[in-house]
């Protein structure tokens, strides 16, 4: 047992990280990054419905998110191409955050009833700066914080995006219907980009010894466009060739096959055309990074890492409804509001431990307890109806969550060369998204097929894949946590 000296001075180092000045910038910046999204897809939606759009039109507006699938793509310009202020990265956080600003304002100015077109691409034009703030943000961070902050920067981010969708989500919508009107509310949202921006420029600057690589200008674009059309060419005809194979009414699994036919072989015909015409920000991010040690095993961990968590959260609202019986104000309530705040407690109390832990330490143990989290579901699946254990069940799946977000956003962080940040931390992000996006055709059919208890056993099991691999790359992962050549020095 540990003296009270030695937990003393365990809790002062721990206090020291999150009172960094670097930590609290990632407060302000993770607010800024979460405000964006409900405004392009739930809050929008809201007021499209009150204004008494019809539904076919309101359903088009969700594909104003895509900017946030295919980001990217365009990352690799945000590290090739700086603007020459505030110093690296600071000047796109605060042009993204300005134009967010002017968009939101813009958009309060058009009348859904008059201006649909108008205001839908003002929502494109909202998602797509706020995939790029986006992505600028995970590459400041990964160049600002040190080692031992990680952890607790990406529990701070966390907390800030979670803040910032609650305000740009269900505050706005009261704010909305009861005393502002939606033009006014949106106004209200851009000030709140002005905010931001400020907080920007109080943001510390990096400083990284790696400079990024500095290539011709007018070939980077070459390839960007090549890339581009030869991607978009072959999506087209591959869409067209699997989708003249399928069944009138195709199957769940059929049109999930199709569509990742289809996208490989585009991604795949990009590549080329970014290689073949010269792209040196898109293609060497991917050459540094297949350069490290077993990095086919570090990219198979990313996917399979947080997939039982994916797994269990895919289908959690349903199972709360129709599987366990209760109503959607007690599922809203429970699973809502405590879920979010479990999980905020989770990814704090995780950044916390991590600035003890080491980083492979904490991937194995919190990803346990990500699996093992999943039981409550279970117990819910197999006994009465119980308040209180879903409450619990609840509580503690999205409490471990927490914990294992803190410590993969870290992962993530440590495996990005500081020449490449924007482009190989947004890459490694939508490679972490692979999981999810599959899990949910299939967990629709598993539960069909087998039923829910047996269902939330297998999310257990899809946990130990990720667990198993963690231990064979124990060595790799232990290496990450040292500052690697050309790791980020924040200059307080």
């Amino acid at each position: 047992m540990s003296s009270p000296a030695a937990r003393t001075s365990s809790l002062a180092s721990i206090a020291q990280v999150f009172a960094s000045a670097r930590i609290a910038a990632m407060l302000g910046l993770g607010f800024a990054s979460g405000l964006p999204l409900a405004l392009s897809s739930g809050t929008l939606q809201a007021w499209l419905t009150v204004e008494g759009i019809d539904i076919k039109t309101i359903g088009i507006f969700a594909l104003a998110g895509l900017p946030y699938t295919f980001k990217f793509v365009w990352a690799p310009l945000l590290d090739r191409f700086e603007p020459p202020f505030l110093g690296r990265r600071r000047a796109w956080l605060l042009i993204t955050q300005v134009l967010l600003a002017a968009a939101c304002w813009a958009m309060a100015s058009f009348d859904p009833k008059t201006s649909i077109g108008m205001l839908g691409a003002i929502a494109v034009a909202v998602a797509f700066l706020s995939a790029s703030q986006d992505v600028v943000f995970d590459a400041y961070r990964a160049d600002l914080l040190e080692p031992a902050e990680r952890g607790a920067g990406a529990a701070v981010s966390v907390l800030g995006y979670r803040l910032a969708m609650l305000v740009s989500g269900g505050l706005a919508l009261i704010l909305a219907d009861q005393w502002l009107g939606w033009p006014n509310t949106f106004r209200l949202m851009g000030a709140l980009f002005v905010l931001m921006a400020g907080i920007t420029l109080l943001a510390p600057r990096t400083r990284v010894d790696a400079a990024p690589i500095r290539s011709d200008a007018r070939r980077e674009w070459i390839g960007f466009v090549a890339m581009i059309g030869a991607g978009l060419f072959t999506w087209w005809v591959l869409s067209s060739a699997t989708g003249a194979m399928l069944p009138e009414k195709p199957g769940r699994f059929e049109k999930l096959g199709a569509d990742t036919v289809a996208l490989l072989g585009a991604f795949a015909a990009a590549l080329y055309a970014a290689r073949r015409a010269g792209f040196p920000s898109f293609v060497e991010p991917w050459d540094a990074f297949f350069s490290r040690r077993r990095a086919v095993a570090l990219l198979a961990l990313i996917v399979l890492y947080k997939l039982g968590d994916a797994f269990a959260g895919s289908l959690s609202t349903a199972f709360l409804i129709r599987g366990a019986g209760f109503t959607a104000t007690e599922v809203g309530a429970v699973n809502k509001v405590l879920g979010l705040i479990a999980t905020i407690v989770g990814a704090l109390a995780g950044g916390a431990l991590l600035a003890k832990l080491s980083l492979w330490r904490a991937l194995l143990w919190f990803g346990v307890l990500q699996a093992v989290s999943n039981f409550g579901y279970w117990l819910l699946a197999v006994m009465p109806k119980d308040h209180t254990l879903m409450a619990v069940a609840v509580g503690v799946e999205n409490l471990c969550g927490g914990l294992g977000t803190a410590a993969f956003v870290a992962f993530l962080m440590a495996l990005t060369d500081k020449r490449f940040t924007a482009a190989q931390y947004a890459l490694l992000s939508a490679l972490a998204a692979v999981g999810r996006v599959y899990v949910g055709p299939a967990s629709g059919v598993m539960v069909e097929a087998f039923g829910w208890p047996t269902f939330f056993l297998v999310t257990v099991v899809a946990a130990l894949p990720g667990l198993a691999l963690l231990w064979v790359l124990r060595r790799e992962v232990d290496g990450l946590d040292a500052p690697a050549p050309g790791t980020a020095v924040a200059d307080d």
